[in-house]
């Protein structure tokens, strides 16, 4: 029989948030248990770290450039020809995804035999007005259909009064823990599990919307967190404190100066989901050994992107910081079957594009020629392998559109509509508190870093590098032409 594969993924949990990294606060004992059973990744990273791009990593394997979601951007189809679950599904897997797909349209199936879907709030799908009732959250979402059934036909995600992008506040969740998408996320895997064709191997996708705000954590995680003392956010000497002082304290903004006691209640109702996620991720893998499956199943645990949490004066993600663009990465095989490194970490620079090739070839199943990620179960048995010097995110993001270019010792950091370049040297200050883009010492470093980037942007149609120099102010793009051509 081949190797099972579930994979866990998470939605804007930042890669320090895991007590198997000594964070302060944060407690994550199941996480903490795969990775000592496993391979922990140090330097993981979201190349385009926002939802939907970062899920079109997953899904196809293929860096931005090749699938085309260079920032956020709602109602493109997903017409993919290769697909991480329909490899599977062509090789004989029992394909099933709970959760979070973040697609369109939201029931594409984008190789599954099966979704059970909750995509978390969702503006677009949320409007009354010229929305086709087939793509309406009402419609659509298979939680709310299910929470409405067992709560009562008038629940929604809105009684809390949190909007889904608010990292600056928190509350309790208001009903019974059960009903919580995080505990529906899990109840529904094990359901699979129960009636998965037993003949198959199966590739389970659970897929959380938590931590992604709303921040609301049932009563007793809360209770965790709430009077503990909390780290200062890091603040880097290149930040204007004056602009983040002039924008307020709106509960979805980008960026701004919070009370320290509402700072740290918000934080204190992120690192409760991040442990009532821990204990229901414990949840599930209780159902695996229970039908006998643990060993015999590959664990993959990833986030798409992180959360800044406050670092630097920044709430939500899409920017090229640590808080935002690291995740974390664990590769666990209980059963030994793949003869992995257990209880290695991994300093090698890795992407989500990783993670379609890797549990490709965890299964034996050919990776197709459009996948442009590596498999990392070289890395993790410790084999002697060619690996990239580096990777290359961005994201399109208004006055803060950015690229970066990172190995994970070093960061380089250019923001396309300005110019400004930053450069962090992320062994010694992992918080990227200094810029030493300044600094007379680091100009032959920080031309490295820049002819690097330069290369990667080369033909690009935004039109970034125009004679092998890169050009500030050209109008950015959420989507490349080759992926809206015809819309």
């Amino acid at each position: 029989m081949k190797t099972n594969i579930l994979l866990i993924t998470v939605d804007q949990m930042r890669y320090d948030c895991l007590s198997a990294l000594g964070h302060p606060v944060v407690e994550t004992p199941n996480l903490d248990k795969l990775a000592r059973g496993g391979v922990l990744f140090a330097n993981a990273y979201s190349a385009t770290p926002t939802c939907i791009p970062a899920r079109a990593a997953i899904f196809t394997g293929m860096s931005q450039r090749s699938h085309g979601r260079v920032g956020y951007r709602e109602k493109v189809p997903w017409d993919y020809p290769h697909t991480l679950p329909g490899e599977l599904a062509k090789a004989g897997y029992h394909t099933q995804c709970v959760g979070k797909m973040h697609v369109y349209p939201a029931r594409n199936l984008c190789g599954f035999h099966n979704v059970v879907l909750h995509d978390g709030y969702l503006h677009y799908s949320r409007s009354n007005s010229g929305m086709p009732m087939a793509s309406h959250y009402d419609e659509n979402d298979d939680y709310l259909q299910w929470l409405r059934q067992t709560a009562g036909a008038e629940a929604d995600l809105t009684d809390l009064g949190l909007d889904c992008n608010a990292s600056t506040v928190t509350r309790p969740w208001h009903l019974e823990e059960r009903l919580h998408p995080t505990n529906w996320t899990v109840t529904q895997s094990i359901d699979f599990l129960r009636r998965r064709d037993p003949r198959k191997p199966f590739f389970l996708w659970t897929s959380f919307v938590r931590p992604h705000p709303p921040f609301d954590p049932p009563q007793a995680y809360f209770d965790m967190y709430r009077d503990l003392e909390m780290p200062e956010p890091p603040v880097g000497d290149w930040v204007d404190v004056e602009a983040a002082a002039r924008c307020g304290t709106d509960p979805t903004g980008l960026s701004g100066i919070l009370p320290k006691r509402r700072l740290n209640r918000a934080r204190a109702g992120y690192y409760a989901l991040i442990t009532h996620l821990d204990d229901q991720i414990g949840r599930l893998l209780n159902a695996l050994q229970e039908y006998g499956l643990y060993g015999n199943t590959l664990i993959v645990f990833a986030s798409d992107h992180g959360e800044m949490l406050g670092d630097h004066y920044y709430f939500r993600k899409a920017l090229p910081y640590e808080g935002s663009a690291k995740v974390p990465l664990i590769v666990c095989d209980p059963g030994g079957r793949l003869g992995l490194q257990n209880g290695s970490r991994i300093g090698n620079v890795v992407e989500l594009r990783d993670l379609m090739p890797t549990l490709l070839d965890a299964a034996g199943v050919p990776i197709p020629e459009s996948v442009e990620g590596k498999s990392v179960l070289t890395l993790c048995r410790g084999d002697e392998t060619a690996w990239r010097d580096y990777i290359h995110g961005e994201h399109a993001y208004g006055q803060l559109s950015h690229h970066y270019v990172t190995d994970g010792v070093s960061k380089y950091v250019w923001y396309s509509q300005s110019g400004e370049e930053q450069l962090f040297d992320l062994k010694d200050d992992p918080q990227e508190r200094v810029n030493l883009a300044g600094q007379a010492s680091m100009q032959n470093t920080l031309s490295l870093w820049r002819n690097r980037l330069v290369r990667e942007l080369e033909g690009r149609e935004e039109g970034y590098v125009q004679d092998g120099v890169l050009i500030a102010g050209q109008p950015p793009r959420s989507c490349l032409d080759h992926l809206t051509a015809g819309l």
